[in-house]
């Protein structure tokens, strides 16, 4: 390497490092004018402390022994709340509730046509099939949530149901 070549590298770095030097002031200074400046005007913006609010309502914790009335879910004015009716029958509940995983085979339910899937369920006898219905089941072929995720229903409903379903698959 020549002696210009190496002239040339260290005036290049010299330079390199006083625009970075520069870059670095200049940065602080900016930090140090808004800090003084700016930040006192952004924490009474009556905008922002609008918007902190309406995001601090979703992250509200109801705390024991204190009066969470506060925190209680409204309905808007004027707003239809709707309620699912509980099925009266074993039909009704499969229609409503059972139907939704196995009509179509979702989360390794056996599809309540496949006979073949069932079979080995039903093998095992009711009793075992009421209970996985009733308090929900984590096997190698899927997951049945306990009362098919609707724990309003009662256990003799979710027996009914269960009966309709070994039926239509024997």
């Amino acid at each position: 390497m020549s002696k210009q070549d190496s002239q040339f590298f260290n005036i290049f770095s010299l330079v390199l490092g006083i625009l970075i030097l520069i870059a670095i002031l200049l940065f602080a200074l900016a930090r140090v004018v808004g800090k003084n400046t700016q930040s006192a005007h952004v924490l009474t913006d009556p905008k922002y402390l609008a918007e902190v609010e309406s995001n601090l309502t979703t992250g509200r914790v109801a705390v024991a022994g204190r009066d969470n009335s506060a925190l209680a879910i409204v309905p808007a004015a004027g707003a239809v709340v709707a309620e699912l009716a509980i099925p009266t029958d074993g039909p009704g509940v499969y229609e409503q509730v059972c139907g939704a995983c196995h009509l179509n085979g979702i989360g390794g339910a056996p599809k309540s046509s496949d006979r073949a899937a069932w079979a080995p369920r039903i093998a095992q006898g009711k009793d075992t099939l009421y209970k996985h219905a009733i308090e929900g089941y984590n096997g190698k072929q899927g997951v049945m949530p306990a009362k098919g995720g609707r724990v309003d229903l009662s256990d003799d409903l979710v027996k009914a149901a269960v009966d309709y379903m070994v039926a239509k698959a024997q």
